[in-house]
């Protein structure tokens, strides 16, 4: 397994080796040794799988009571997975990463507590994410902040996205910074 850090600090990229021949693939998708050797300690409490159409943006999320991480993979299809530092003590405060992640390359996007996450449906195929994740959802300690807030400026991939009603009526960036549940 390869673990790259990313530009904001706690975010990895995690490619785990594949093995594959004219009959397919096999590869470990988790290894919490190889985790831990990387000071990554992540403790599985809830595996969520979520399915979506092309051109469906989903976010941008984040989980405060209780705080939440995530391991995410796509699974099926590709999607571009975008992450914004809602950390107000942190040195990239409002500053986001993206990775675009697909089935024919199994890497992990590691989000630890303190960002907001999103993603795109890329391309003609629905899109298969599974994510693992350290604590457990409250309907109650979650929020959102809108995908397309110009002070965040984010580039998506996706042109005129499909976003739920839930999405449409997240908090601007500016709202969260009034609050900063981290």
């Amino acid at each position: 397994m390869k673990f790259e850090k990313l530009s904001l600090e706690g975010l990895f990229l995690i490619t785990p080796t594949m093995h594959g021949d004219n009959r397919g693939f096999f590869t470990e998708r988790f290894r919490e040794d190889l985790f831990n050797e990387q000071g990554i300690f992540f403790d599985i409490k809830q595996v969520n799988h979520s399915r979506s159409s092309p051109g469906v943006l989903r976010g941008l999320h984040y989980q405060w009571g209780p705080p939440q991480g995530k391991l995410i993979t796509c699974l099926a299809g590709k999607i571009q997975d975008v992450v914004v530092d809602i950390r107000a003590k942190s040195k990239t405060f409002g500053k986001y990463e993206s990775v675009v992640l697909a089935e024919d390359r199994p890497q992990w996007l590691l989000v630890p507590p303190g960002f907001a996450h999103g993603f795109c449906v890329l391309e003609g195929n629905n899109a298969d994410v599974l994510y693992f994740v350290d604590n457990y959802w409250n309907p109650n300690g979650e929020g959102g902040i809108f995908w397309n807030d110009p002070d965040l400026n984010i580039n998506w991939l996706c042109e005129n996205p499909l976003v739920s009603d839930k999405d449409k009526k997240n908090n601007s960036f500016e709202v969260y910074k009034s609050k900063l549940f981290f």
